[in-house]
């Protein structure tokens, strides 16, 4: 989903590399306009779900099958590598040939099959998506995976990511909470051809005891903290990435387990969707669909490690400017030269539309030569996307979007709520278009029903 990359460990980059890195993208995420299409917009809720028990093999070799109806998706499968994985930090040779390999077409719903190789995730039913191409290229990319590894993986989801580590990695084990995907995952990676990789139903907070230790643990939806059977299961020396925290506030960690303790690195802020099952019951910190607020809204929460604010996702193209603010020291400015390339920042919140009709959202702005992108929807904008309890996207309000050039001026708009609205995300940015916008001090007031 461009932001910073935070801290990447693996041992096949440089100082300058790395150095480089920290500058970009968190993830390769949808872009968001006042006019987009609301099935897409679903996708920014995340990757992954989680787990019970009795393993399901898919049976084939490790190699992925080549079918006469792939060959057409080739040149497209070229040019989401080149675009938006490699271009934005992925430099593991065999994560860029695993995505030049694996069909993602074969993984989605037909219905959303033209949009296979955007950098964007795509609904899967049962609240749940395929992840964005970059953010299963990172998180791959972060394990480090070597050819004789055995991986589990929490989450198998539609089995993108499983069919990409099984390119790589000797064995992967991988667990859904979810019966009628992991179904459908495992009917996918046989048709394809995998035989290592293992499928289970189950609850993935549990692991996969009787098949650990693992090299590497992934983990693509975020509990509170890490399961203790997980910790146990990951070999001294192994690896494992997970994003961990509140259900709208998360942050990647990644961690290296050392004589029998985890040693954990902080990386980026991020936004999954939750660990079900034993996970969500331990969960203490719950959120508050009738206080709906915006963390940070004046960007004066810094990471230190990164040089990025705090508590916001899926950074592109987005610096963090001292001095010169309406509000405190920093603010935030979105460059984008390329139109229709991602330049933004998002938030997430819950949101209880039967208690809440409508909330004031207050936010200065400048821009610079602000133009619109491809087409009249790639435009500077502030976007509430709201969805109802299944994830489904029921709606959409904005502020923008802006043109031409302008000085900070502050803006406060009432943006109504559906009443059946359950969670909300902010996406603020140039949305595809082109110039420079500046943003500071956004604000959120509910007003009740």
């Amino acid at each position: 989903m461009a932001g910073r990359l935070g801290q990447f460990l693996g041992s096949c980059f440089s100082r300058k590399r790395l150095a480089h890195l920290r500058q970009m993208a968190t993830f390769r995420e949808m872009k968001f306009s006042p006019t987009h299409s609301l099935a897409t917009l679903a996708a920014i809720l995340g990757i992954g779900v989680i787990w019970v028990s009795t393993p399901v093999i898919a049976q084939g070799k490790k190699a992925v099958i080549k079918r006469p109806e792939d060959k057409r998706f080739a040149a497209e499968r070229a040019t989401m590598v080149d675009k938006y994985l490699a271009a934005e930090g992925i430099t593991n040779e065999a994560v860029l040939q695993a995505a030049r390999t694996v069909p993602r077409h074969i993984f989605v719903k037909p219905e959303f099959r033209a949009r296979a190789y955007f950098d964007t995730a795509l609904p899967i039913d049962h609240k749940q998506t395929i992840s964005p191409p970059f953010i299963v290229a990172y998180m791959t990319q972060v394990l480090d995976p070597q050819k004789e590894d055995k991986v589990l993986e929490i989450g198998t989801g539609s089995g993108y990511q499983a069919a990409i580590l099984g390119q790589i990695v000797k064995e992967v084990y991988t667990i859904e909470i979810v019966e009628p995907l992991s179904k459908l995952a495992t009917e996918r990676l046989k048709d394809l051809g995998y035989s290592n990789i293992y499928t289970r139903f189950g609850d993935g907070f549990k692991g996969w005891p009787e098949a650990a230790p693992f090299d590497k643990i992934i983990v693509t939806c975020s509990p509170e903290k890490v399961p203790q059977p997980l910790i146990d299961q990951l070999k001294d020396g192994g690896r494992m990435i997970v994003p961990l925290g509140e259900r709208y506030q998360q942050v990647f960690y990644l961690f290296e387990k050392k004589d029998g303790k985890l040693v954990q690195q902080r990386l980026v802020p991020t936004l999954f969707v939750p660990m079900t099952g034993k996970s969500e019951e331990l969960r203490t910190i719950k959120p508050d669909p009738l206080h709906p607020r915006i963390r940070n809204g004046s960007f004066e929460l810094i990471n230190a490690e990164t040089g990025t604010p705090e508590n916001w996702h899926y950074q592109r193209q987005m610096k963090l400017m001292a001095g010169g603010a309406p509000d405190g020291q920093h603010f935030v400015n979105f460059d984008n030269t390329d139109p229709g390339r991602f330049s933004q920042c998002i938030q997430a919140m819950a949101l209880d539309g039967r208690a809440i009709s409508a909330v004031n959202v207050t936010v200065a702005v400048k821009g610079t030569q602000l133009r619109p992108g491809n087409d009249g929807t790639e435009q500077a904008s502030l976007v509430l996307n709201f969805f109802d309890d299944l994830r489904k996207p029921i709606g959409q309000a904005h502020i923008g979007p802006w043109q031409g050039t302008f000085d900070w001026q502050e803006i406060t708009k009432e943006l109504a709520i559906p009443i059946g609205t359950k969670e909300c995300i902010m996406h603020v940015g140039l949305s595809g278009g082109v110039g420079s916008l500046g943003i500071d001090n956004i604000r959120l007031v509910p007003i009740p029903r």
